[in-house]
């Protein structure tokens, strides 16, 4: 039997046993992450009530140590690349939020210890709105925003 043959055989007996497993409820990574998803801050209609729900907390200082890197002008809201830094140490997370957008929460993101303080991501934008950067680093929360003015809608407009 040559090399080739063997390596098919054994990676197709793999994905058999991982496909009978999944069939059998056995291995089920999406159950495991939905415990984690924080349902209510994604769902909440404004700005102020995401971040309750995600840290206990909505009040936020301004920071010059936060970088959010987004367009002036968005031509389409559908697609907005927002980049965010920060030089912080001791950051926990940094979650984006678009206050105009029906639920502002776009995304949360946590750092593992040795994390650079560095997220690159694309939004959808309903209309003109701030992207708001939120870091959390020893407890408290910190904020630098930008404004995107948007020219076509992205989320239905």
């Amino acid at each position: 039997m040559n090399q080739s043959r063997r390596t098919f055989l054994k990676s197709t007996l793999a994905m058999g046993t991982v496909t009978v497993a999944i069939g059998a409820g056995l291995l089920s990574p999406s159950r495991v992450m939905a415990a984690q998803w924080p349902k209510t801050a994604f769902i909440a209609s404004s700005m102020e009530a995401a971040l309750n729900s995600l840290e206990g907390m909505n009040k936020t200082e301004t920071s010059s140590a936060i970088k959010v890197d987004a367009p002036d002008i968005a031509e389409n809201g559908a697609v907005v690349s927002v980049g965010i830094e920060t030089s912080m140490t001791g950051a926990e997370s940094i979650t984006v939020l678009v206050p105009n957008n029906a639920t502002p929460l776009a995304a949360r993101y946590m750092l593992g210890k040795n994390t650079d303080g560095f997220i690159n991501l694309r939004v959808k934008m309903r209309k003109t709105s701030d992207v708001v950067a939120v870091v959390k680093s020893n407890g408290k929360l910190y904020s630098a925003k930008k404004s995107v003015k948007v020219t076509l809608g992205g989320c239905g407009g």
